[in-house]
């Protein structure tokens, strides 16, 4: 018989209503070892970084970061999140977990090998609505002079048409340019593993320890190389040789084809239920003030605009002097 919970999650990014919580990924992750009972008065909140709902509950906080921001334990008890190390308080649980729903496919990708060099692919893609990351832009205008990138979301559309289904997309692509929003250690989210799932190598920038979470044979990382010229480089070399792209293809996605430690199901769940067992521990967000913490979200807004506004604007210049070019190049 599975243990019992009473538990509630909030402020995540989606609504409260029962349909989307039923459909977390944590939530369906941990009712294979508990009987979750969701409740207003739960012993046990997890929470996530889009709301302050969370002080209104005085039970044990557990903090979940699906965006690329630091635990803050004066407010939870427990935090799953990208940083290092792992501690008493808090478990490494980066976002790309939670698309990892199939890890028996993933392992047996090299299956699918013959299939993926004969698809006749295009060269590489790039899918993003968020201008506000100029190094995307950056290093997406210097792989266009190769060859033509396509672009099908908001950002740097030359497709005429938005993608709907994310992996048809990327699968027909040798390449996918799979850059985070922020370069942080230990922050790596779905960026990468989706065009692991459909065996597009990933050309990746953000984590600069990410080869913790990958195998380094499986995918060109941008923090191996000294610019964006010699990534580029890379990819015209592996481009143009069909046994170095079969190479990259058929090593596994994960170290000896293993799940590292940190999205290991039975880890994740084991530190649940050390949690879980040890409901009475004192609270310190309980001497959360509401004021004061209204005070401090607005003084981090602030203080941080800046240097977003700077990222923004950067992206806008990019995208501003492509349109141009492209302008020109229609109109000569």
């Amino acid at each position: 018989m599975k243990p019992k919970i009473k538990i509630s999650f909030d402020d995540f990014w989606h609504s409260k209503k029962l349909e989307y919580i039923t459909e977390n990924p944590i939530y369906r992750l941990l009712s294979k070892r508990f009987d979750l009972e969701l409740s207003d008065t739960p012993d046990f909140l997890i929470y996530s970084s889009f709301g302050i709902n969370f002080l209104k509950y005085k039970c044990v906080r557990i903090f979940y970061a699906g965006e690329n921001v630091r635990p803050n334990f004066d407010e939870c008890d427990y935090a799953f999140s990208f940083d290092y190390p792992v501690t008493e308080r808090n478990y490494r649980l980066p976002l790309y977990k939670l698309y990892l729903d199939d890890f028996e496919k993933l392992k047996n990708r090299h299956t699918n090998l013959d299939r993926s060099m004969g698809e006749n692919r295009k060269f590489c893609n790039f899918l993003y609505s968020n201008v506000m990351a100029p190094e995307r832009v950056d290093f997406f205008l210097k792989l266009q002079k190769y060859k033509q990138v396509d672009s099908g979301g908001k950002v740097l559309n030359n497709l005429g048409h938005f993608v709907d289904d994310k992996l048809a997309f990327l699968s027909r692509y040798k390449f996918t340019i799979a850059f985070e929003s922020w370069s942080y250690p230990g922050y790596t989210t779905e960026k990468i593993m989706h065009p692991f799932i459909v065996n597009s190598i990933p050309i990746y920038w953000g984590n600069p320890l990410v080869a913790r979470d990958f195998n380094p044979k499986a995918f060109i990382n941008c923090h191996d190389y000294q610019s964006f010229d010699e990534v580029v480089e890379r990819i015209i070399e592996i481009d143009n040789n069909d046994d170095l792209y079969k190479e990259y293809l058929n090593e596994p996605v994960f170290l000896g084809n293993v799940e590292n430690e940190y999205v290991n199901e039975e880890n994740i769940l084991d530190r649940f239920e050390e949690i879980f067992a040890n409901k009475n521990i004192p609270l310190v967000a309980k001497s959360t003030d509401l004021f004061n913490y209204y005070l401090h979200r607005a003084y981090i807004k602030i203080s941080s605009r800046p240097r977003a506004l700077a990222r923004q604007l950067r992206g806008k210049y990019r995208l501003n002097r492509y349109e141009e070019q492209q302008n020109k190049t229609l109109s000569a």
